[in-house]
């Protein structure tokens, strides 16, 4: 059956978190290798922060109590105000017929901040942000209500982000069908057949 519907992630897979990270997490960072209560390597933990909802992050790498309040009081006030630019080919992505929407995970003003930086919010007609500030849902329980909410048939629904233990897997487990989209050659090692690099190999799915 064709797609219809096409729920797409922000972060990775609209844009680079890589080209605002260090400006953006200056301060964090700065706590952060300033603090050394955690776990594990710096650099890591500044990777991770790129491509992983903070609070994950601070649990993965054993954040001190103290650590984690000093970075959620960065976090919950932070935006992103300079200019930003999404991957030259999501214009093959604005120029689709589906019904677009977009589901991301983050803090609520700076994804805010971003899409509208991104010069974005009109490509979809909703967006959804998950805050684990102010939410304990996960990204399956907001797919489940924008299909019972809108009715649509999961067969006619595409789910495309760039992270296989997230948006992908809930995908997989609500039975819709997704598509990795790894432009970052994040899983080069891995042989899946959904995955792209280009939203030009995007039609196929579809």
């Amino acid at each position: 059956m064709s797609k219809s519907v096409l729920i797409f992630d922000l972060d990775n897979t609209i844009y680079p978190v890589s080209s605002i990270a260090e400006k953006l997490f200056e301060k964090l960072y700065a706590i952060i290798e300033k603090s050394g209560e955690y776990k594990g390597d710096f650099e890591a933990i500044k990777l991770e922060i790129q491509r992983t909802p903070f609070q994950k992050v601070a649990s993965a790498f054993s954040f001190s109590e103290q650590l984690l309040k000093e970075c959620m009081e960065v976090h919950i006030n932070l935006t992103y105000d300079d200019s930003m630019q999404y991957f030259p080919d999501y214009e093959l992505v604005r120029q689709l017929p589906q019904t677009k929407f977009l589901v991301t995970s983050g803090f609520s003003k700076l994804q805010h901040s971003k899409i509208d930086n991104l010069d974005i919010r009109n490509d979809f007609k909703e967006i959804v942000i998950l805050d684990l500030q102010q939410s304990n849902e996960t990204k399956k329980d907001i797919f489940i209500s924008l299909l019972e909410k809108h009715r649509f048939p999961k067969e006619e629904v595409l789910i495309v982000g760039d992270d296989i233990n997230s948006e992908i897997q809930a995908g997989k487990e609500l039975g819709i069908d997704t598509v990795i989209y790894d432009r970052l050659k994040k899983y080069t090692d891995l042989n899946f057949a959904n995955k792209i690099d280009n939203f030009a190999r995007l039609t196929k799915f579809l």
